[in-house]
């Protein structure tokens, strides 16, 4: 799911969840910042609706990752991050310096975009991509060649 027009009540009811302060809240935090750790989505949240606790926010993530309505990425080394867009099998860029996110779409041909060599029985319809490197902001170019 993409996230022009993503309407969170409508979302929420369609997955059958109930429509809560919290639960509007974290998405609306999640479209507004994609690729968000819980900490971050916490903060933004409290920032929304004043006291909430951080497990709250946690089972929001969980069910919402249940229904369908997020979608959890876990870069190596990082923390779990959050996004809205589920469902189309995209990959991420990971800057190594400073950990930015980007969304990049499916690299070649249809999902999974990618064939194993050998898929040992697999019946396989997804492929998780995620290339490393540094964002523009971070490359030694960008640093005036300073490493």
């Amino acid at each position: 799911m993409h996230t022009d027009h993503f309407d969170p009540r409508r979302q929420l009811r369609a997955a059958g969840l109930r429509v809560t302060a919290p639960r509007v809240a974290v998405l609306d935090v999640v479209v507004a910042q994609p690729h968000s750790d819980a900490d971050r989505v916490t903060a933004a949240v409290r920032e929304r609706l004043g006291s909430v606790s951080t497990q709250a926010v946690y089972d929001v993530l969980r069910a919402c990752v249940g229904a369908g309505l997020l979608r959890r990425i876990e870069p190596a080394g990082s923390a779990a991050r959050y996004e809205t867009r589920t469902g189309d099998n995209h990959h991420h860029l990971v800057c190594r310096s400073c950990g930015t996110v980007v969304d990049v779409d499916c690299v070649v041909g249809s999902a999974p975009c990618l064939e194993p060599s050998d898929a040992h029985g697999f019946a396989i319809d997804e492929a998780e991509v995620v290339f490393w490197g540094l964002c523009p902001d971070c490359s030694p170019s960008a640093r005036g060649g300073v490493e």
